[in-house]
């Protein structure tokens, strides 16, 4: 008794499976447990940042730093080359001394 096959999947055949683009359970839990964390952190981050500041001043600024990256992005390095065809002729480099009266007028 042999079974027909006319039921196998056959080239071309586009029944089932997920539609492109479309996230599989875990990820798009994943996608929304981060995504209320992160309202969560950033609802507070204020706060949160002025009492790191009282205790650690330092450490606050460091974390504004890197905060300051989301929103103004590093500009790239830009590298200038070329040549100068003509020699030096004389550096001068004057040293002076401020005195103490000069220094309080």
């Amino acid at each position: 008794m042999e079974k027909s096959r006319e039921h196998l999947f056959k080239p071309g055949n586009k029944m089932g499976g997920r539609k492109p683009g479309a996230l599989n359970r875990s990820t798009e839990e994943m996608k929304l447990t981060i995504a209320r964390a992160t309202n969560n952190v950033l609802s507070t981050i204020n706060t949160d940042l002025e009492e790191i500041k009282k205790k650690n001043p330092e450490k606050a600024m460091e974390l504004a730093f890197k905060l300051l990256e989301y929103v103004m992005p590093k500009l790239s390095r830009t590298e200038m080359s070329g040549e100068i065809n003509q020699k030096i002729q004389q550096i001068s480099v004057n040293i002076t001394q401020k005195s103490v009266e000069d220094s309080q007028m």
